[in-house]
């Protein structure tokens, strides 16, 4: 049961800056602003305090998926939670119509519980020139009457979904979704410079796992990448595991778009947190080797094996990233994308008690979610 406490001694991240030898007080199952007399007192000195990661891309983790059961999801859940990130969005995989709208009513009542923060549909409206990880026979053109019916179906907890613009129907679907309050993001997109132009103008804000899934950047053709960096608009997604992206590539988003433009992902798929094996990514079979996921067929990488701890260490240890924009792109800009900057994506009073404890080399070693600790502080 949440209880009030107070953390005291760390370096803590604040929108503000990074204040050496701070306190955190929590009431409940929110940060307060002081705390009463008597309280206890946590020593976290020589520790890092930081916010709770916010992952608004994720298909699964612990060995199960966001398309499966209810138990499947909140297993997922759990296995996130356990590497820092306290607000996750589930994110679908390409499937048949049918059981995309139901599982976007199932994963509707987990949002509705607070379980998961909304649902993000990744296909089926993408391209088949650039469908990674997508059953291919399953993809279709984002006709607006069918990309409304996906949004009915999750009942008002619809986050995002991506789509490839350039298709017929593309320009009619991106407005679709900016007039519902949903996220239009621009992924696995054969797109020209010009066209996905027009799809920012028509209110895309978001960048689906920038450099992967679309064409490269050309200094005559440019294509998508240079669009979406450019505009202030759009918000970068980036998996930062090592794998989907060259550093070169990471610094050239991070020094283009500026990090309040950057949102890191895990794009996690059931093996997050597991393990090498075989895995499904909704019909299709993956094999997972030394921590890569590969689609059985094809070879082509089907999401990742991340958890955004990982790539919270990657950042600043091996990318060499400023820590407070390293919180910003895990914490306060998805959650600002999100719309729930209220409550959670910074250390501030009267948000949840969403906090996340590291080591000075950044190894996790504490998770409180809401007041109550995920993962009990290890300081020793």
């Amino acid at each position: 049961m949440a209880t009030s406490k107070v953390l005291a001694g760390a370096r803590v991240v604040l929108p503000t800056g990074i204040v050496d030898g701070g306190r955190v007080s929590v009431e409940g199952t929110r940060i307060a602003g002081s705390a009463p007399e008597g309280t206890e007192v946590l020593d976290v000195s020589g520790h890092w305090l930081v916010p709770g990661f916010v992952d608004m891309h994720n298909h699964g983790g612990g060995g199960t998926a966001f398309s499966g059961s209810a138990d499947d999801v909140l297993t997922a859940v759990r296995a996130h939670r356990a590497h820092g990130t306290t607000t996750v969005v589930a994110s679908t995989v390409t499937d048949d119509m049918g059981v995309l709208a139901k599982q976007a009513g199932l994963l509707s009542e987990l949002a509705e519980q607070g379980d998961i923060a909304g649902i993000h549909f990744e296909g089926p409206f993408i391209s088949p020139c650039r469908k990674g990880a997508h059953s291919e026979a399953l993809l279709r053109d984002p006709d607006p009457a069918e990309v409304r019916k996906l949004i009915e179906a999750a009942r008002g907890r619809a986050k995002m979904m991506t789509l490839a613009a350039e298709l017929p129907g593309g320009i009619d679907s991106v407005r679709l979704l900016a007039d519902h309050g949903v996220i239009a993001a621009i992924g696995h997109t054969d797109a020209t410079y010009e066209q996905t132009v027009e799809a920012i103008d028509a209110g895309a804000t978001v960048a689906t796992h920038l450099f992967n899934a679309m064409p490269v950047l050309g200094h005559r053709s440019p294509g998508p990448i240079a669009a979406l960096l450019e505009d202030e608009r759009v918000t970068v997604e980036l998996i930062n595991d090592g794998v989907h992206l060259h550093r070169a590539a990471l610094e050239l988003a991070f020094h283009h778009a500026g990090a309040a433009r950057v949102a890191f992902i895990t794009d996690a798929m059931d093996a997050a947190g597991s393990g090498d094996g075989r895995y499904m990514l909704g019909p299709l079979e993956v094999e997972v080797a030394d921590g890569v996921a590969r689609l059985v067929e094809g070879g082509s990488i089907a999401g990742s094996t991340l958890t955004l701890d990982r790539a919270f260490k990657r950042a600043v240890t091996v990318d060499g990233l400023p820590v407070g924009d390293v919180v910003a792109a895990l914490s306060a800009n998805p959650a600002r994308l999100l719309g729930l900057d209220d409550r959670v994506g910074s250390l501030e009073p009267g948000k949840d008690a969403d906090l996340v404890l590291l080591d000075e080399d950044f190894g996790l070693r504490g998770v409180m979610r809401r007041g109550e600790w995920v993962v009990e502080p290890q300081l020793g």
